[in-house]
């Protein structure tokens, strides 16, 4: 890095969809070599822009949602184990949160995530109402529906067998600066641009 020390960053190049693809000048990733090169060498600066290191040059990511797309690996009667689009393994889940659209939200040790919409069905099992069984369908989906709306309810997500955290209401506008990340980078002023 040292030989080329003024290389400027790129903007509005990569991004990150809902469901963990890479895209490209908008065109998705089907790579996986190229996805998986890219995943890690994944991280974010002290401004909480994320980015793909790519030798000295910064790659900075525009995300549709959270920094990271997270994928359960786990079967429904083990310790909760997550995997982020980016490859790095879950090693501690600190909080959840459903939006208003319904979508779950977990902030882990990685950093705050998006659950795949293709795994919510996997967690149905694991959410219950503190010092009770699963609720039945109708009163989870009273629970979750009271959750979207903003209100706190009572419900937790069994993420051990004998851990449950909270599950929490949270607009989806306030998650970057809740979360401490910048969605769309953009390219400081007077900054040498790169194409």
């Amino acid at each position: 890095m040292a030989k080329w020390p003024n290389v400027p960053a790129v903007y509005g190049w990569l991004s990150l969809d809902r469901r963990g693809n890479w895209l490209l000048k908008g065109e998705r990733v089907v790579n996986p070599g190229i996805a998986a090169f890219f995943g890690r060498n994944y991280g974010h600066d002290h401004q909480g822009r994320w980015f793909f290191q790519n030798g000295p040059q910064r790659v900075y990511v525009s995300l549709d949602y959270t920094p990271h797309i997270y994928r359960i690996t786990a079967t429904p009667d083990s310790t909760l184990t997550l995997t982020s689009h980016s490859g790095a393994a879950v090693t501690a889940i600190h909080a959840a949160y459903i939006d208003e659209t319904g979508h779950l939200l977990l902030d882990t040790d990685l950093g705050v995530g998006l659950v795949h919409d293709a795994d919510l069905e996997m967690l149905v099992p694991r959410f219950s109402r503190p010092g009770a069984r699963q609720p039945g369908d109708a009163a989870l989906a009273a629970t979750l529906d009271a959750l979207q709306a903003g209100e706190q309810v009572a419900l937790e997500l069994d993420v051990s067998g004998t851990a449950r955290i909270a599950v929490r209401p949270i607009r989806a506008a306030l998650v970057p600066e809740r979360f401490g990340f910048i969605a769309r980078p953009v390219q400081p002023a007077g900054q040498e641009e790169c194409y």
